[in-house]
């Protein structure tokens, strides 16, 4: 039985457990209807997600099938539905079924067939409409699940019955008024017009307007356009870090004739989103940044990946119920969770984003459009979203059935989510316009025009078109990386959708010196890029044994899952840091992970910055970037990737570095033909005097060799501008007995009224090459405030990349990977679960660079 397994996440249980995902399952229950079947006109069953191929019976009736698991799939019951009840869902494996829509297909092939060994995945997942990802990718397993991943429930009604209802705010610029368009959709089971009053009250707007309003015959739309009173004033929805996410309870209430009332309550909120691309003085090509609520933003964040490969273990349980006339009458549990896991998982990663100074997250396009909760908490807590469509690195077919599945599902999932303020863009899908225009499956170019029409078919005739008619109030862009208008003007598809002039890039170089800033593209706006780390020891020893625990070990190469992956860190490091060569494997594969994650911090630190410190200004045609939004932000199992939260939430250094360089103050240093340059970032909206702080340590020493106070500086509201240049000649001559090698500069921006950016830091040459570092003595003590804990450090010396791991207990610290560079320091630690002095005391393993050996 299933409940026997091991977790599927245990060792090599992915490519053990195959069997399952080739076999057909079928879920089957008997259950009694809770309310008299006389009564209604109508009873549906409504599944919310089913994953994904499947047959659905009813007291051995087929209802229907499903084949497409971002769908919502309603079967009319009524004359099926008995006292006591059968219901059977008989799915066939996505794999088959995935092989069996490939041989079947006509025309012309639709590459890729399978994914590189290395991933040891299924092929042919562009034929079916499921997570794209579950069949394996370059930081994932295969597990190609079969199961109801969504509610299931019964509606009974007369009349008629609500099916989607939406929000839209709109701001009219002529008249300086929000007014807000009130869309529902529903199904009437009258054979004639009913007709009634909608009541909208938003009692906090001093609002409310009656419509009178007519429901046709079977399934239509009816919409409101409700006038937000004048003498009201309006509170927008703000970004994290821009202000408030101010929302508004609102009361829907439909009074028919027929005599059915239904109320509905929603929040509302109030935001205006625009995509900018204009040209640029002194610059080919055209900007492309955003504008929330006329605000020109610097969207700061990651890229979100499935939080797990099996859904259920994200949402809260799966159930059946009934819906009676608008009430839930019943509800119990359609399935038994194999696993329990933490509940607040979603809210967990999301906090971690804002707490790390995020305010954007792109919801990648192989994974699952998320469920409500996800884009419920982004509103409540300020992230905002760029959501594409789930269509990722593949061709697609656009056969009419194929076409009619992805129309309902683009439909579907539209009037689901419009209503979310978090959501600012809708993108059509990842990386398939690049796919073509770089060829990336060496199609003969005299074939290359077939498939240029089936993504024009696809992504403009067919989810564009059905997205602009749902939507008016969010810009659309069809792939991503795209040249945005450029792409469209050259037919959908730009020869080049990586060039820096035009919309957004993707980069990715793992074969030069990450430290160097030349080497990234000077670009409008970066939506990935990113540099592989192993999650922490204490992640991965629950998933492993310990003949696992080394860096050459079958675990450690079946876990990565991108080609040449292991060796590349391995190289990165070496650039700069020397190579663990400890003969005790357990401990070197120890250090091997602690070097990783200190090497990805530092590497996407470089690039960030770089993309921070570029956004106003324009060299050499290029510039103005004004988005970066890294790979990735979390794992979907325990393994090597590019993530800075670790499977289950742990935060990696990534994330602690990415507390700092998302900072809304933050000085940045870089170095240009032997000058320093120190550039104010500010993502503040005014502008503000302070004093830039420069520190220069010996390595050898915790006493400074000397300072620089630069007072007055002025750092300009929601910009980047150079407030310091030094030739490193003339600096190190300064503060004399320093060379490259012997020294290491710090800096800080401190302003009036506790204004501080964080410390940053710019080392002048590898580490490996460092003169003096000494072997540290650290200690800490925990004591205990309130429901914080804070950790007292100590050390006897300069010590960089210092880390504390608490292993398993769940939690995050105030600050993490730094460099050391006064005797004390305070560090809090923030508990997720209820913890202890000594359980943290005996738990704390205390790391800087000079441990590894």
């Amino acid at each position: 039985s299933l409940l026997s397994l091991e977790d599927p996440y245990y060792r090599f249980n992915d490519v053990a457990y195959r069997w399952i995902s080739l076999d057909n399952w079928t879920y089957s229950r008997t259950f009694k209807t809770p309310f008299d079947i006389k009564k209604w006109q109508k009873v549906n069953l409504v599944f919310e997600g089913v994953d994904t191929v499947a047959q659905i019976l009813l007291n051995n009736v087929t209802l229907g099938r499903t084949d497409n698991m971002f769908n919502r799939y309603s079967f009319d019951i009524t004359s099926v539905i008995q006292e006591v009840n059968f219901v059977e869902v008989r799915f066939l494996s996505a794999i088959s079924y995935a092989a069996e829509q490939s041989r079947c297909h006509k025309g012309h092939s639709i590459p890729p067939v399978c994914p590189p060994p290395v991933q040891k995945g299924e092929c042919h997942v562009n034929f079916i409409r499921k997570e794209q990802c579950s069949f394996s990718w370059d930081w994932g397993p295969s597990f190609p699940t079969q199961g109801i991943w969504k509610d299931v429930r019964i509606e009974a009604y007369n009349h008629y019955h609500l099916i989607y209802f939406s929000t839209t705010p709109l701001f009219v610029k002529s008249t300086q008024q929000w007014c807000l368009e009130v869309e529902s959709i529903f199904d009437v089971v009258s054979s004639k017009p009913i007709a009634g009053l909608v009541t909208v009250n938003i009692p906090k707007l001093q609002t409310q307007q009656t419509f009178s309003v007519k429901l046709q015959p079977g399934e239509g739309s009816i919409v409101q356009l409700v006038n937000i009173n004048k003498s009201a004033t309006v509170e927008p929805w703000w970004p994290n870090g821009h202000g408030k996410q101010t929302g508004y309870n609102m009361t829907t209430t439909f009074t028919m004739e027929a005599g059915c009332q239904i109320e509905k309550f929603s929040k509302v909120y109030f935001r205006t989103v625009e995509l900018v691309q204009e040209p640029i003085p002194g610059s080919p090509g055209l900007s492309f940044y955003f504008k929330i609520n006329g605000r020109p933003i610097f969207i700061k964040g990651s890229n979100w990946i499935p939080a797990d490969s099996f859904q259920d273990r994200v949402t809260y349980d799966t159930h059946v119920g009934a819906i009676v006339g608008g009430k839930v009458i019943a509800y119990s549990s359609w399935l038994l969770a194999f696993w329990v896991f933490l509940g607040m998982i979603l809210r967990l990663l999301l906090k971690s984003a804002a707490d790390a100074n995020m305010n954007a997250l792109r919801v990648w396009g192989g994974g699952v459009y998320e469920q409500d909760e996800f884009y419920d908490i982004c509103d409540e807590i300020g992230i905002m979203i760029w959501q594409d469509f789930m269509f990722a690195c593949a061709l697609y077919p656009t056969d009419q059935n194929y076409l009619e599945s992805v129309r309902a599902e683009v439909s579907h999932q539209v009037r689901r989510l419009k209503s979310h303020p978090s959501i600012i863009l809708w993108s059509g899908n990842n990386e398939n316009e690049a796919a073509i225009a770089s060829n990336w499956f060496s199609i003969p170019y005299p074939d290359i025009g077939v498939y240029i029409e089936d993504y024009v078919t696809l992504y403009v005739k067919n989810i564009r078109e059905i997205v602009l008619c749902e939507d008016k109030s969010r810009p659309f862009v069809v792939s991503s990386p795209t040249n945005g208008l450029e792409s469209v003007k050259e037919g959908w598809l730009s020869r080049d959708p990586y060039d820096t002039h035009y919309g957004d890039t993707h980069f990715y170089d793992y074969s030069n010196d990450c430290w160097n800033w030349t080497m990234y593209p000077k670009t409008r706006f970066a939506s990935e890029y990113g540099f592989q780390s192993w999650p922490s020891f204490s992640t991965i020893e629950k998933v492993s044994s310990p003949e696992d625990w080394s860096c050459t070990s079958n675990f450690s190469l079946h876990r990565q899952h991108h080609e040449g992956g292991n060796i590349q860190m391995l190289q990165e490091i070496g650039r700069h840091f020397k190579l663990p060569q400890c003969p005790d494997p357990v401990k070197q594969f120890k250090d091997m992970i602690y070097l990783t994650q200190v090497m990805q911090a530092q590497c996407i630190k470089t690039e960030t910055e770089f993309y921070r410190f570029s956004q106003s200004e324009i060299i050499n045609g290029e510039g103005h970037t004004m988005g970066a939004l890294y790979w990735q932000l979390n794992d979907i199992w325990q393994a090597p990737s590019w993530a800075s939260l670790e499977y289950g939430g742990k935060w990696k250094l990534l994330h602690y570095f990415a507390q700092n360089f998302f900072a809304p103050l933050l000085p940045v240093a870089y170095e240009d033909k032997g000058v320093l340059h120190i550039y104010g970032v500010s993502d503040l909206h005014e502008d503000h005097k302070v004093t830039l702080r420069v520190t220069v340590h010996a390595w050898s020493s915790l006493e400074p060799v000397c300072t620089l106070a630069k007072e007055g500086v002025t750092v300009k509201a929601q910009s980047a501008v150079p407030i310091y240049k030094e030739s490193i000649c003339d600096l190190l001559e300064r503060c004399r007995n320093c060379t490259r090698t012997s020294c290491v500069i710090t800096f800080c921006l401190v302003g009036e009224d506790g204004l501080q950016s964080p410390r940053n830091h710019y080392f002048l040459s590898s580490l490996k090459d460092a003169v003096g570092l000494e072997k540290t003595q650290l200690s800490a003590s925990v004591s205990q405030q309130d429901d914080i804990y804070i950790f007292a450090l100590q050390t006897t010396a300069i010590a960089p990349f210092v880390t504390l791991d608490v292993g398993s207990i769940k939690g995050r610290f105030s600050d993490n990977g730094f460099l050391m560079t006064e005797k004390k320091k305070m560090v809090a630690f923030y508990p997720w679960e209820p913890t202890s002095v000594e359980e943290l005391e005996s738990s704390l393993i205390l790391t800087s660079l000079l441990d590894v050996v």
